[in-house]
């Protein structure tokens, strides 16, 4: 696929604008709509065929999401991060209770983490309430990464200024040397987070632009309970 010069164009929005998409292929189980028998009634069980379907194709990193968050002031935020679970309950990650948008969940407890695998056409769209995971689960979690992974996120003051390097990799390697003397440790600060869905939207690619769309959405009483799934206009 040839990538445009910007030298041939008049201004950025020109190149920007000439720039080719990517080239996907829609996997052919595409996206039953509401009715269908295909379609599962809960989304986790959608997610979790797609995420195998992605691993079965060689997607890179297909577990990688980008998180969205809203700080105290109400500004928009947004990081890509590592799905570690899937369960009944929601969608996992985990960071250090330091980092901001651990602060930015503790003030509003509020995200979406979007899923995009290009290479299938396919995104999914999770947007709900977060909650803490418990002492057990956080602690799984930390101890699951490896020793450099520990080390790293133990040792680091995240999202503050780093004013020397030689600071950070000295702190690194006291973290690793307290972890090989100590398998049992657990940082203090560590946090498994959940995002309890309130909506998850699934996004099909479609070559002729009719893109698939199906919405599942949490039922509340009066409503019912369980989940209500509805094709969405590309």
């Amino acid at each position: 696929m040839a990538v445009p010069s910007p030298a041939d164009f008049p201004d950025t929005r020109s190149w920007i604008r000439a720039i080719p998409g990517a080239a996907t292929s829609p996997p052919p189980s595409g996206l039953p709509m509401p009715g269908d028998p295909n379609l599962p009634t809960d989304p986790v069980a959608l997610f979790v065929s797609w995420l195998r379907e992605a691993v079965a194709a060689g997607v890179a990193e297909p577990h990688v999401a980008t998180l969205s968050t809203v700080d105290p002031a109400g500004d928009p935020d947004a990081r890509t991060l590592l799905l570690k679970d899937v369960t009944e309950r929601g969608w996992w990650f985990s960071s250090d209770r330091r980092s901001p948008k651990a602060r930015q969940l503790g003030a509003h407890p509020a995200a979406a983490l979007t899923f995009y695998w290009r290479e299938q056409g396919r995104q999914v769209r999770v947007c709900g309430r977060v909650e803490r995971g418990d002492a057990d689960v956080t602690a799984r979690d930390f101890r699951e990464r490896s020793i450099t992974a520990r080390a790293a996120a133990a040792a680091s003051r995240q999202s503050e200024i780093l004013a020397d390097a030689a600071e950070y990799d000295a702190a690194v390697r006291a973290a690793e040397s307290e972890m090989e003397a100590d398998r049992s440790f657990v940082s203090a600060t560590w946090q498994a987070w959940c995002l309890v869905p309130a909506t998850v939207e699934f996004w099909h690619a479609d070559p002729g632009r009719r893109h698939l769309r199906v919405r599942y959405r949490r039922l509340r009483p009066p409503e019912g309970s369980g989940w209500r799934s509805d094709a969405l206009w590309p």
